[in-house]
This record gives structure tokens, C-alpha cells and sequence, in this order.
């Protein structure tokens, strides 16, 4: 079948899913462990979850005309580009589509160290933010534009035991932002590794469904043609309660490109209640005080931190 005609299959097959999942005892636990909130009232997330109205909160704006140049390492990726031991399983989840990171066939579980980071941070989850046919959905801003896609690759300090001990400390997490926007003529350009994801969503779009992809990837083919020498990168906060102020947050200013179809698979994923899952993106959050630095292979004179 052709990927359009499967596209409209899937689209029709929405009509035939469950308006909701709430009297599901097995989905409202699911659930609870995502965390209750929705994307219809961030601005209140703050009353349930505090630190969502702290000041070190994510996504911001960031501009290129106000940012800190500094001299620092790259980032070092180990075992990024080795292929994962297991095929990845997408999750819906009611907030995003999701899946954890598997370790390598190596057995080592890829990870990032360097730059901005004096420890050595594991790869943990991989997700997305999307907006809808009228709205581009990245969370962060660059240079006052966003993009129809970002990608988060959440990573776990590694001389913490979990993702929940890590988030109380303000070197616990460490996030790669990277932004996908529609380009007509990708027909020319293939990424395995954002194709390979891509290309399972329409297996998901239903609340709490899973499905695994049909080939091994390695984690940094997701980065596709990403230089990843040049970065921004500031303190922040994740960016759906409980908004912990744990995140080293490292941006790439180059875009990857995606295909429409790969685009609009994301505007027919459910939430829980069966709605249309659009816009999971969180408004941007005041800078304050906060600096915002650039890495680039140029030549700079300004320090770090």
C-alpha cells in the first residue's frame, strides 16, 4: 500500500477507536504514572506541581543576538552511533509519543559527557512536541521563530539511581532539544534513524498503545545531519510537571528535515479522553536572570559559567 493510502486508512480508523479510556482501571493507573495535567491549562500546572512556577522554567526564547559565546569542549557521544541491542517501542502515552532508550549491542547504554557537563549523563527516554495544522509546535523559540517539531533526548546523571532521585538536583538531568521542520524535497534526503520513528507513529495513535519499529537503530542517527559541535545550551527545567529545575538543556541550532506525512501522523494521536492530541507544547517561560551560552568551532574569548 502506498504511504499516502495508508495515511488515509489510519485517519478513517479513528472513527472506530474508543472515545475513551476512563473506565479502564489499567489505563487510569498508566495514567497517574504520567502524571495528571494536560495542555489546556499550563499556566495552572503550578498549583499541583510548584516548581512549575520557579524561576528557572523551560522552554524559553532563545536569541542568537543575546547569547554568551564561550570556549568549551564538544560534546562527547559514547556509543551513540552503535546500533541499540532492541528494536525501540513507541508509547502513547496521553501527553506524547514516547520510548525508552534500550542499551547498545555492545551493551553499553549510550550516552553524553563534556561540553557544558562534568559528569557523564545515560540516555533514558526519547519524545516529542508537535503543535497542529494552524500552529508549528516546538517548545523552544529560536530567534523568535519555531518549528513544526522538537525532539527531546532526556538524559540520567549517571551517579544517580533514577530519573525521580535525579530530578531533585540541579545537576541531575541533562535534555538535547532538536527541531524537525517540513521541507518539499526531502523526497531527495533519507535519515534512518527519524524515518525508522517516524514511520511506527500511525501504530500509536491510540491512547496507551504500543508498537515496536521494524529496524535497529543507533541514537544518534536521530541527530541526522546535526553538527553536534555547535550548540546553545543554559539551565532549565523539564518541561511537563513535575517542571524540575534538574536540566542542563543543550539546543541545536541546525534543523532536520521531515516530510508532511511524517508531520500530520502526529496531529491524529489521542490523549486519554479520545481527543485529538495537539499543541503538547508548553509556553515559553520567562529568562529572568538566566544566561544563555553558544559552543561553535569559532574562535571565542568569552569564559563558562
Amino acid at each position: 500500500m502506498h504511504f499516502a493510502e495508508f495515511f488515509k486508512f489510519c485517519q478513517k480508523l479513528l472513527f472506530f477507536l474508543p472515545l475513551t479510556a476512563a473506565n479502564n482501571p489499567e489505563t487510569t493507573t498508566t495514567a497517574h504514572r504520567a502524571g495528571s495535567f494536560t495542555y489546556d491549562n499550563p499556566a495552572e500546572w503550578q498549583l499541583e506541581y510548584p516548581q512549575c512556577g520557579g524561576q528557572k522554567q523551560s522552554p524559553i526564547a532563545i536569541n542568537s543576538n543575546k547569547i554568551v559565546n564561550v570556549d568549551i569542549p564538544a560534546i562527547v557521544f559514547g556509543s551513540y552511533d552503535v546500533f541499540l541491542s532492541n528494536y525501540v517501542v513507541l508509547e502513547n502515552n496521553g501527553h506524547t509519543i514516547k520510548f525508552n532508550v534500550p542499551p547498545t549491542i555492545e551493551h553499553q547504554i549510550p550516552y553524553i559527557t563534556n561540553g557544558p557537563l562534568k559528569d557523564i549523563y545515560e540516555a533514558v527516554e526519547v519524545h516529542f512536541h508537535w503543535g497542529s495544522p494552524l500552529t508549528k509546535g516546538s517548545e523552544h523559540q529560536l530567534n523568535g521563530k519555531r518549528y513544526d517539531v522538537e525532539m527531546h533526548i532526556v538524559h540520567k546523571n549517571s551517579k544517580y539511581n533514577t530519573v525521580e532521585e535525579a530530578r531533585e538536583f540541579e545537576d541531575g538531568l541533562s535534555v538535547i532539544g532538536a527541531f524537525f521542520k517540513v521541507e518539499k524535497t526531502i523526497a531527495n534526503i533519507f535519515f534512518p534513524g527519524p524515518s525508522t520513528v517516524f514511520n511506527t507513529v500511525p501504530f500509536v495513535l491510540r491512547y496507551n498503545s504500543t508498537a515496536s519499529t521494524r529496524q535497529l537503530i543507533t541514537l544518534g542517527s536521530l541527530l541526522a545531519n546535526i553538527n553536534r559541535e555547535n550548540f546553545y545550551t543554559y539551565q532549565g527545567s523539564l518541561t511537563t510537571p513535575p517542571c524540575s529545575e534538574a536540566v542542563t538543556w543543550i539546543v541545536y541550532p541546525d534543523v532536520i528535515p521531515i516530510s508532511v506525512y511524517n508531520l500530520k501522523n502526529f496531529w491524529f494521536v489521542r490523549d486519554e479522553e479520545g481527543r485529538k492530541l495537539l499543541n503538547n507544547y508548553r509556553p515559553l517561560q520567562p529568562i529572568g536572570d538566566r544566561k544563555v551560552y553558544y559552543r561553535s568551532d569559532m574562535v571565542v574569548v568569552d569564559y563558562y559559567y
